[in-house]
């Protein structure tokens, strides 16, 4: 989201949302988009069999990199019509879904996610497919906070996960939430901008 050159709140200078819309139904790959992708590809050993899970799809950017640099079968997901039919124009077989809500029990080798993640007071909120692809409600970790408990559910034993999230989110909060749905985690890729710092995190079903 930083490659969008943002104005800033006078206050907080945090960037205006509404500054951040571009584009007008799906979110565009971005410097989130880009440095979670090659953190994936960089810390992980995919081939051919694996099945990998792009949670808010979005244009399939990232699914299509994965797919392309690992030759793992990744399938993307997105709440919003639009962007399925983009990543399927990308290469990249997504549903219309609400997270993980569709997706069977132990399923998936690896897990992705780009959520929104910019902290947006309720006031502030436009309801349109851009809000949703870019807001996290007011701290940031709305999305964050729904889809971690429910993440154990659809990796395999010795499955993994990655997340993109930004300095705003309180990365620490989100390793929090982690853990207390059994997962352990670490930090992978940072990488630094004028408003934010953005953070790849890796989770694994915690072993002790």
């Amino acid at each position: 989201m930083t490659d969008r050159k943002p104005r800033t709140d006078d206050e907080t200078g945090r960037p205006h949302l509404a500054e951040l819309r571009d584009v007008e139904t799906v979110y565009q790959p971005a410097a989130d988009s880009r440095l979670l992708a090659e953190a994936v590809i960089d810390h992980t050993d995919l081939d051919t069999a694996d099945q990998v899970l792009d949670v808010g799809t979005g244009s399939g950017y990232v699914a299509a990199h994965i797919r392309e640099a690992t030759g793992a079968q990744v399938i993307g997901s997105d709440i919003n019509p639009e962007a399925c039919r983009q990543a399927r124009e990308a290469g990249v077989p997504s549903v219309r879904a609400d997270l993980l809500a569709p997706f069977r029990t132990v399923g998936f080798d690896l897990v992705v996610c780009n959520p929104p993640y910019l902290p947006t007071p309720p006031e502030q909120e436009w309801d349109d497919p851009m809000e949703r692809a870019l807001s996290g409600g007011p701290d940031g970790r709305a999305l964050i906070d729904r889809l971690l408990p429910d993440l154990p559910r659809v990796l395999a034993p010795d499955g993994r996960a990655f997340l993109l999230v930004s300095s705003l989110t309180d990365p620490d909060a989100v390793r929090e939430t982690a853990a207390d749905a059994g997962l352990e985690s670490r930090v992978v890729a940072e990488e630094s901008h004028p408003f934010e710092r953005l953070v790849v995190l890796e989770f694994a079903p915690a072993t002790g």
